[in-house]
């Protein structure tokens, strides 16, 4: 009995250091894992899983993004001048078919200088099927390095930027120089786009810029005009700071109390709906050359 004993106590203790010595299964690949594993182990798991959408939506979502994201998200959502990091994006982590991205897209988000996007609901499950399949992971595992985005027309790009820029900008005088000012074309790029810096909002220029930042005029119902620099607008407040440096808040109803912005780059925020891809590259190509 004392042998079988000792003999059913060696098995348990050998089991036992077998099991401790097994790793446990790891899910397949992270949350939005193409291609499987790589790198990031248990911290991807951390991360909320999604399901993986078929290619083809994908693709749609990419291209829909390319054109109406990328520039302030980055080609690999990760964010850069232009707007904040998508990949570990609440809204983002908590979508899983665009229901929780509808609403910022569709909306905008005024206060950091984000425009409303027409976008269907159909095509922001598009891109929110693209923006799953990146896969959250640890540092350098979770990029997805793009390739090099200089792959314009620069001749087209020069054409362009006569017809739509020459009547502010000239390659001889403010922007003179430009295409050694920025080490990445990347943010040649985003410079072009939006010059503000920053995430894109009202808050004033970013490091290479010299643009001013946007100002309000608040009117009252008593014809009392109160103007300063524009902090925070939408449907319901406007903050402003006035030149001795008070904050001001004011509530809105509708269209009381008028509000009027000074927005030095609204020519660029209205281009943000009209720019192609292909508009875009071939600017920063052309750009890049100048020097």
């Amino acid at each position: 009995m004392v042998r079988s004993k000792r003999v059913f106590t060696a098995l348990c203790v050998l089991a036992l250091s077998i099991q401790a010595q097994t790793p446990p299964p790891q899910p397949a690949g992270g949350r939005g894992g193409r291609g499987g594993g790589g790198g990031g182990g248990g911290f991807a798991a951390s991360y909320p899983q999604h399901e993986q959408a078929d290619e083809s939506t994908i693709e749609r979502g990419r291209a829909l993004y390319g054109v109406n994201c990328a520039f302030c998200h980055g080609s690999d959502i990760r964010g850069g001048e232009g707007g904040p990091n998508l990949m570990r994006s609440q809204v983002v982590l908590n979508d899983k078919k665009g229901e929780t991205i509808a609403p910022v897209v569709q909306n905008g988000r005024p206060d950091a200088g984000m425009p409303k996007i027409n976008l269907t609901m159909t095509q922001i499950a598009d891109v929110a099927a693209f923006l799953h399949s990146f896969r959250v992971s640890g540092y350098d595992a979770s990029r997805n390095r793009p390739p090099s985005i200089l792959v314009g027309d620069a001749k087209a790009g020069e054409s362009y930027f006569r017809s739509k820029c020459a009547s502010c900008h000239s390659v001889t005088g403010d922007l003179k120089g430009i295409g050694a000012k920025f080490e990445d074309p990347k943010q040649l790029q985003n410079f072009i786009v939006m010059p503000g810096g920053g995430r894109g909002g009202f808050g004033g220029p970013g490091p290479q810029s010299n643009v001013p930042p946007a100002t309000v005029t608040v009117t009252l119902a008593n014809n009392q005009k109160v103007e300063g620099r524009l902090g925070r607008v939408d449907d319901f407040i406007v903050t402003l700071t006035q030149a001795d440096g008070t904050p001001r808040t004011f509530r809105r109803d509708g269209d009381s109390p008028k509000v009027e912005i000074h927005d030095p780059l609204a020519a660029h925020r209205n281009l943000l709906r009209v720019y192609t891809d292909d508009d875009i590259h071939n600017l920063t190509s052309y750009l890049v050359t100048v020097k």
